[in-house]
């Protein structure tokens, strides 16, 4: 390949990626907004199905790689790429969206949120462009206190014990799908669980 068409081969798979996972979370949230549980719908789609076998679950979509060269291409294509403004619209509103949802639900300023992961994806200590970080932001003037913890993560000098966080924390959100945290005993704590990973908890969302 020419090195113009090996750039374009890579912009277009990760933006081809980011919009694959923009649709799960719209899914998601157009199931949420009508009172229904969109993991038992995603079963139901893929059950038996092949084609659906590749939809990816809805989650907390960040990283290096994919949003910035999905914003590349939009500059290149001078703000014509509507289906990649559109997707950053979905995977970057979610967290706000989640808050908000929260908010109607709770009052949070009487609350102790903890933050499960803070990673941008699961099992690695990376935090590049993780959107755990933007709930933190988001949530640091909504509720009493946020609490952080990540398995993985060396970098940030907040983080706290695990079982810290658990015991601490009124509310729970499942920000990293971390394999430590599938079969975790949440103590009858709610966890917001977008991604549909885990096996014992009180799940909210």
């Amino acid at each position: 390949m020419k090195p113009r068409e090996a750039e374009f081969a890579k912009l277009f798979s990760n933006a081809y990626r980011y919009i694959e996972f923009a649709t799960s979370n719209q899914f998601y949230l157009i199931a949420k907004s009508a009172g229904l549980d969109y993991r038992r719908i995603y079963d139901a789609m893929r059950r038996n199905y092949p084609r659906a076998r590749g939809i990816p679950t809805p989650g907390l979509t960040a990283g290096p790689c994919l949003m910035k060269d999905t914003m590349q291409l939009a500059a290149f294509a001078q703000n014509q790429f509507s289906l990649g403004n559109a997707a950053m619209l979905v995977n970057e509103g979610l967290v706000l969206h989640i808050c908000d949802d929260l908010c109607r639900r709770y009052d949070l300023s009487r609350m102790t949120v903890g933050l499960l992961g803070m990673a941008f994806k699961a099992d690695i200590d990376d935090t590049r462009a993780s959107l755990s970080y933007k709930f933190k932001k988001a949530l640091a003037s909504l509720a009493e206190a946020v609490l952080t913890t990540d398995p993985f993560v060396t970098s940030d000098p907040e983080l706290l014990a695990l079982d810290e966080v658990i015991e601490r924390s009124d509310l729970l959100i499942l920000c990293a799908s971390h394999s430590a945290y599938r079969d975790l005993d949440f103590a009858g704590k709610p966890v917001v669980d977008v991604w549909g990973f885990l096996t014992k908890a009180n799940v909210i969302a």
